[in-house]
């Protein structure tokens, strides 16, 4: 039931960032792009060393709706695309099986549109996940469903012949279920791809440039609740709620950028769970079983404003932490969508370098 939750807020999120106005086009195009792909897993964790035993595989199809500057920030990113993405790969190992991908993403350009950087968030659901029974090697996926990210460059152009187009590069995939449950080792490919698009677009595209003005805003106070389950490092200790408390104030510095700093109070239930464990196998450990699992931490950060949708990327330190779980320098990283000028809503992954410890669902206030 969890899965499916975290499922459907990714779907709902990829599908409001990605929302249009209603207001008439500039000008419309679109293009459809298919590349096959060959590479590697990359060995980020030993944990892993005896999943990789061969050259994994797939295709990769997109559709991709080019903007023209209905909105200001289309213009400020030089009219990039968004649309979605259908991804599958054979990861060439009996345990780990094959992936298949949903994914929204995002294209921006360089070079006369020659260059493009290509950033997709999804889901994928993977054949062939962890079972104590069954299939206890797969270390990387402890769930069937787990989150989904591409990154993409390629050289693409576009059509060579009449709306016939070619495109290659580098495609880097990686699969997480944020440690909702374990094991969460998880994977990262890369790729070299090749393919074809084919494009339709008006002869005499029409764009409109938005004129590039200073701008700024007061301090704003914000509030965020979020919200999600998790297991701890310890495989079949169980699932357990978590709650985030943040409180933090944002100074938008341009067009593109904010600047956070603030405080927040975590409550994680899954550490009642690796407390006591270690307090009654481990007594030398140094817990005793009476520690506090809240803990408090001090972060700052920055918010990349794409529209309505941004990036957020904090890093933050613990100023109090009984039990010492992980570090104590922690990461978040995310997507966040303003829903009007007060409300907002989050989906982020909190880590220790580049261990997952949560992926989260946020509903905060923008004073």
């Amino acid at each position: 039931m969890n899965n499916w939750i975290i499922v459907l807020v990714l779907f709902a999120f990829a599908k409001a960032s990605l929302a249009q106005t209603n207001e008439p086009a500039v000008s419309s195009s679109f293009s459809i792009d298919a590349s096959y792909y060959y590479g590697a897993v990359l060995q980020h964790n030993s944990d892993i060393s005896h999943l990789i035993t061969g050259h994994p595989e797939g295709v990769i199809l997109r559709y991709n709706r080019r903007t023209c500057g209905e909105k200001e920030w289309q213009s400020l990113y030089g009219f990039p695309d968004f649309g979605f993405t259908f991804s599958y790969q054979d990861l060439k190992n009996r345990s780990l099986g094959e992936a298949f991908g949903a994914y929204a993403h995002y294209n921006f350009y360089a070079f006369h549109r020659q260059l493009q950087y290509s950033i997709g968030a999804g889901i994928a659901y993977m054949t062939n996940p962890y079972d104590p029974v069954t299939n206890f090697r797969n270390v990387a996926y402890g769930t069937r469903f787990t989150s989904a990210t591409y990154l993409q460059a390629n050289y693409r152009k576009e059509n060579l012949i009449g709306s016939i187009g070619f495109q290659t590069g580098i495609t880097l995939i990686h699969y997480s279920n944020g440690n909702i449950k374990e094991p969460n080792t998880s994977t990262n490919s890369l790729l070299f791809n090749v393919g074809l698009n084919w494009s339709l677009e008006p002869e005499n595209p029409i764009y409109k440039r938005w004129s590039i003005e200073k701008y700024k805003e007061p301090i704003h106070i914000n509030a965020i609740l979020r919200y999600g389950w998790n297991e701890s490092n310890l495989r079949g200790s169980g699932q357990f709620p978590f709650y985030t408390f943040s409180f933090y104030v944002d100074k938008r510095l341009n067009k593109k950028s904010s600047i956070h700093a603030g405080t927040e109070l975590m409550l994680t239930d899954f550490l009642k769970e690796h407390r006591d464990y270690q307090a009654n196998s481990f007594p030398n450990s140094g817990i005793t079983g009476n520690e506090s699992t809240a803990r408090i931490g001090l972060f700052a950060g920055h918010e990349l404003h794409i529209g309505e949708t941004s990036v957020l990327t904090y890093l933050g330190v613990y100023m109090y932490d009984e039990i010492n779980y992980g570090s104590v320098i922690y990461n978040r990283i995310g997507l966040q969508r303003r829903i009007n000028n007060h409300w907002l809503t989050s989906l982020t992954l909190k880590s220790h370098g580049a261990s997952a410890e949560a992926l989260s669902i946020g509903l905060g206030y923008r004073l």
